[in-house]
């Protein structure tokens, strides 16, 4: 499943090859979960040669669906997903409590109202991926440094409390942590590189680590917590930042969620920003390639695909994490997933966790 997961698609004879097994062993696991709907059949490519054309497999989307979320301010968000991670919906729904139950109680509505679609009402639900701001907490593992507006939730075990409170297998975390995995599942990043470094542009600024094509989460659970990098008393690449910048040149835009609308009124105001916002980035990008030597740089964020392009177009210029050597150099991927990536990864992670080993 895991090969399948990075390749896509591929014949049985490529399967036994790259897994190293005997084309009979492959022929009965392959039956065996034909018979349970985890892998299907596809149809065959032509390739001009005689005989019986190949028949390649794939995962079956239809084996089952996971659910992921995550509370913004002013709204919750829901993301759907099959077990072949193909998007299947995405819900938002007013919301604006710092209230732990309350957000359980929405969602615990929203999740059955989906659920009641036609196309999943006899699919198996693979459980719930819930996306957390904030680093861990040096005391404990399962709490976690949440923003102000979401003060309610720094006292609580999260994933205790949420497995508590459904009667299905919940997972909980970090939404950087979270984005990084979406961007590079839906960017094809997967299958073409085993590593990458995340940039995040949410409300505050974040990121995360892909290692071996699994999260790298570190010794204390806090990879990729570049936060840290940029003091909260000066200018940072963070959301909130653009906004109490917007707002001191007049703006009325009070949410990263209003940006859109408003966006031309203020794009001179904006494409500077995001200069400067790049540049800050680049430093931090050139500190991970260094440490990490991943195969790509993805920048992520709940900024409008305008704005993450404005950034990105600072981050591409190589001097940012260039050296003088003449070495190999990430890719720059920016998203496409137009602030959905930590939605679509907590919805990915319950999946995720089926099928890989995660580094620690």
């Amino acid at each position: 499943m895991r090969l399948l997961r990075l390749m896509g698609s591929a014949p049985r004879i490529t399967i036994a090859h790259r897994l190293d097994m005997h084309n009979g062993a492959l022929t009965r696991l392959t039956r065996e979960l034909l018979m349970l709907g985890v892998v299907e059949e596809c149809a065959p490519a032509a390739d001009g040669q005689r005989g019986r054309p190949q028949v390649p497999l794939a995962l079956a989307g239809g084996a089952g669906y996971a659910a992921g979320a995550t509370v913004h301010p002013g709204w919750l968000e829901i993301a759907l997903v099959d077990f072949a991670g193909h998007v299947l919906a995405r819900d938002a729904t007013a919301f604006d409590s710092p209230d732990p139950e309350d957000f359980v109680q929405v969602l615990d509505q929203r999740l059955q109202a989906l659920a009641h679609r036609p196309a999943l009402l006899h699919s198996r639900f693979l459980g719930l991926g819930v996306a957390v701001p904030g680093p861990v907490v040096a005391s404990s593992p399962t709490q976690r440094h949440v923003v102000n507006w979401l003060h309610g939730w720094r006292a609580i075990d999260n994933h205790q409390f949420f497995n508590d409170r459904f009667s299905f297998p919940v997972w909980v975390e970090n939404d950087a942590t979270l984005a990084a995995l979406a961007e590079y599942h839906d960017s094809g990043l997967i299958g073409d590189c085993a590593s990458a470094l995340l940039l995040f542009i949410g409300h505050g600024v974040g990121g995360g680590v892909i290692h071996r094509r699994s999260v790298l989460r570190g010794e204390f659970n806090n990879a990729g917590d570049i936060g840290r990098l940029f003091p909260l008393d000066a200018p940072r690449p963070s959301g909130l930042d653009l906004l109490a910048t917007l707002r001191a040149a007049g703006a009325d835009i009070r949410t990263l969620f209003e940006l859109e609308r408003h966006l031309e009124e203020h794009i001179e105001i904006v494409d500077a920003w995001a200069a400067r916002a790049g540049q800050q980035l680049g430093v931090a990008a050139k500190a991970g390639t260094a440490w990490l030597d991943p195969g790509a740089v993805i920048l992520s964020g709940a900024l409008p695909l305008r704005v993450l392009d404005a950034v990105g177009a600072q981050l591409a210029q190589r001097s940012h994490w260039s050296s003088t050597l003449d070495l190999p150099q990430p890719r720059l991927h920016v998203s496409r997933l137009a602030g959905s990536a930590v939605s679509i990864g907590a919805a990915l992670l319950p999946i995720h966790r089926l099928s890989a080993d995660d580094a620690t």
